[in-house]
């Protein structure tokens, strides 16, 4: 699937720092460095809409109750979705709402995901969204970036601060400071579970692809990887000294809890393993407290 060194820094349109000031959620279509468009939302801290304003301009709805929490103004979140998710899905809205209570937030749907263009290459160029993403938080005037991803995005996260990181003594644009991978892979092609199998049918079948494409709104690219990416175990290993969280639950029915450990002993002191007891996988299965505490230490760790 791959197509070029997927390392370069992302366009993206550039949009004011004022523009932030009145605590309006924006949104943009960013164009990644090969071209593809990427819906994301960007919601400043201290407010939560329940809906996103639209690419169309009409108002979202009301703002909920003020969030509670320790407000940070220079720390944003940037949260990158699990397979078949996207911006506007209740769970990751959900998601977003949970970590506005400790600053900006800036959520996005994949490529081949919902209104974003493109197909989706599993894991592979997504680096390159989530580069996007991280370089309009900055150009947005956010001096701390905290990716937080989640199953798919759980790898991307990793891959994305290997490739993006620390470059003599200073830091890439595109770059993230602290990272959490939540129910991630550890390496590439896992089958060893019923839903991974069902998983791998949906991306390597024309029929499976099908399905994902009207069922579940997904586009999937059908050429296969070549090269094979730098797998998530290894990416763990290469982004120090960046603080990396993982987090994953002791009844993840996709990846068990090798893959954590995996990650865990590959990032070495930068790394700290949360094995989370009767959690299930990804978004769905992240709740209120957990989430609260995933803030709680990115503003710790971000300084």
């Amino acid at each position: 699937m791959s197509t070029g060194p997927a390392g370069h820094v992302t366009r993206s349109f550039a949009v004011p720092n004022s523009e932030t000031a009145d605590r309006t959620p924006l949104r943009r279509f960013l164009t990644t460095d090969d071209g593809v468009t990427i819906d994301a939302v960007y919601e400043p801290g201290g407010v939560v809409y329940d809906t996103p304003t639209p690419p169309s301009g009409h108002p979202a709805r009301p703002p909920s109750s003020p969030p509670s929490g320790h407000l940070s103004d220079h720390l944003v979140f940037v949260v990158a979705h699990g397979f078949t998710g996207d911006v506007d899905r209740p769970h990751v809205r959900r998601v977003a709402e949970a970590f506005a209570r400790y600053g900006a937030v800036l959520t996005f749907s994949f490529r081949g995901h919902g209104a974003s263009g493109g197909r989706s290459t599993v894991g592979d160029r997504e680096v390159l969204d989530l580069a996007a993403a991280v370089r309009w938080a900055r150009e947005l005037g956010h001096t701390r970036v905290a990716t937080v991803g989640f199953s798919m995005g759980g790898s991307v996260v990793l891959r994305h601060a290997a490739l993006y990181g620390p470059k003599r003594g200073g830091r890439t644009e595109a770059a993230s400071d602290v990272v959490v991978s939540v129910s991630a892979p550890a390496r590439w092609y896992y089958r060893g579970t019923a839903p991974m199998r069902r998983v791998h049918w949906l991306i390597t079948r024309p029929e499976g692809r099908l399905i994902s494409r009207y069922g579940l709104r997904t586009r999937i690219h059908h050429r296969h990887w070549d090269p094979v990416p730098l797998s998530p175990v290894e990416a763990a290993a290469r982004m120090a000294p960046r603080p990396l969280l993982i987090v994953h639950g002791d009844r993840d029915g996709y990846f068990p809890v090798d893959h954590p450990r995996m990650l865990a002993g590959a990032a070495g002191d930068a790394g700290e393993l949360w094995l989370e007891p009767g959690m299930g996988h990804a978004e769905h299965a992240a709740g209120e407290e957990l989430l609260r505490r995933i803030g709680d230490w990115a503003v710790a760790k971000a300084g």
